[in-house]
């Protein structure tokens, strides 16, 4: 049975600029969070008054909107997240993300469709359904499904001829717990992850005590709950097989490189295998692209790459990696001070570390986005100069319009 289908590739957004690097980047859709209502309270989530203003500028890239209200509610909550869900419909919102029943049921009393998360562990065609009949249009698998599992799941879909699509994540951080359902960091730190607050203490290292003779051993992140990020992009074209039509990207706390580049790497990806894959040497060429872009892919935060659930128990899922395992670090050196759009210039002020020639800087802001630049060629002090220290005022070719008070960061090789 052919399952394959065109995708919707899905970024995350944490705040105005991540939002604006995932259009700038490709995404079909962007999915962010609304104060209060969704797993990611550490993101700079977005408030009702702005939902009008992030419907239209997604649809003026051709996106989606998609707002996250997947956490749990609690009845004292009822009266707002009825005027959170009735905000969302009337600003143009494509779709809630959600969980809990009682956003269903405002889904419903509002009119607006709603994607079933992740959180609710649909891990089978008899779930799938049921969420299906309640009218969900969207369905975002639990992460421990297999391929083989998943390709069951859509074959079923397209038996019985529902209206429904799979969703499933292609990258970015993997729960210990099963779809996200963990208690650690509330009975820790009285912070619950199912209400968006995790504190993540399964990232941390940990002492184990010999009661009976007192030996204490320290245990790595690498051997007790620390999971490598899930990567699928060397095998994405097995998830467009098992008939997956929503590809998520995890990542609404992680910085705004982090999304543009993700997002960029799938696209291409994407486009590629839209393109290619009935071509006699599609395995050979995709073979050797998708490897270039894990290495793409690499640049920017991650805790180690893993293959997730999909083909079966993970195999070294541990992670060593405290921090970040990305081949770059980002260091912040100045802003924005000036833009000159005919000459296509950017003007910078030098407020840390400095510039030297060739080096590859960013330049991110709320309404530009993330923009890559080479700073092969720049004047410091009105000269042309190989390098700029703290306080220099520096001049550079930039192509695209960069705006006052943008920050700037050196990216360069751990």
């Amino acid at each position: 049975m052919d399952l394959f289908r065109t995708p919707e590739l899905i970024a995350p957004a944490g705040d105005r600029t991540a939002l604006q690097a995932a259009l700038q980047a490709g995404a079909d859709a962007v999915y962010f969070g609304a104060e209060g209502y969704n797993m990611r309270q550490a993101s700079r989530n977005f408030s009702a008054g702005d939902f009008p203003e992030l419907a239209e500028l997604c649809s003026a890239f051709g996106a989606k909107s998609y707002l996250a209200l997947n956490t749990v509610i609690y009845d004292s909550e009822l009266e707002t997240l009825d005027r959170t869900v009735a905000a969302a419909a009337a600003s143009g919102i494509d779709a809630i993300i959600c969980w809990d029943m009682a956003v269903v049921e405002a889904c419903h009393r509002h009119a607006i469709p709603f994607h079933l998360s992740t959180q609710a562990s649909v891990s089978n065609f008899k779930a799938l359904k049921h969420y299906a009949s309640m009218g969900a249009r969207m369905i975002v698998l639990a992460r421990e499904l297999t391929l083989e599992q998943v390709r069951y799941i859509s074959e079923q879909i397209h038996s019985e001829g529902l209206d429904v699509q799979l969703e499933s994540f292609i990258h970015g951080a993997m729960c210990v717990a099963v779809s996200g359902r963990c208690f650690l960091s509330q009975e820790i730190f009285g912070r619950s992850a199912n209400r968006g607050e995790c504190l993540q203490p399964c990232r941390r290292s940990y002492r184990v005590t010999d009661i009976e003779e007192g030996f204490e051993f320290d245990l790595g992140t690498s051997t007790v709950m620390n999971p490598r990020d899930l990567c699928a992009v060397t095998f994405l074209d097995q998830l467009l097989e098992a008939g997956i039509t929503g590809l998520k990207i995890e990542g609404r706390n992680r910085s705004p490189e982090y999304v543009a580049t993700t997002t960029a790497t799938y696209r291409k990806a994407i486009d590629f295998i839209m393109e290619y894959h009935t071509a006699a040497d599609f395995r050979e060429r995709w073979k050797k692209l998708s490897h270039e872009l894990e290495q793409e892919l690499d640049k920017v935060y991650h805790r180690g790459f893993s293959s997730g659930f999909y083909f079966g128990r993970p195999l070294n899922a541990w992670s060593s990696h405290h921090g970040s395992a990305s081949s770059e670090r980002k260091t912040y050196i100045g802003t924005v001070t000036k833009y000159y759009p005919k000459a296509k210039i950017a003007e910078l002020i030098i407020h840390s570390r400095g510039l030297k020639a060739g080096e590859r800087i960013s330049i991110q802001g709320p309404t530009t986005g993330v923009l890559f630049l080479q700073a092969d060629t720049f004047h410091a002090k009105d000269t042309p100069a190989t390098h700029a220290e703290k306080g220099d005022t520096v001049t550079l070719p930039c192509p695209a319009k960069v705006r006052m008070n943008d920050k700037v960061y050196v990216h360069e090789q751990r």
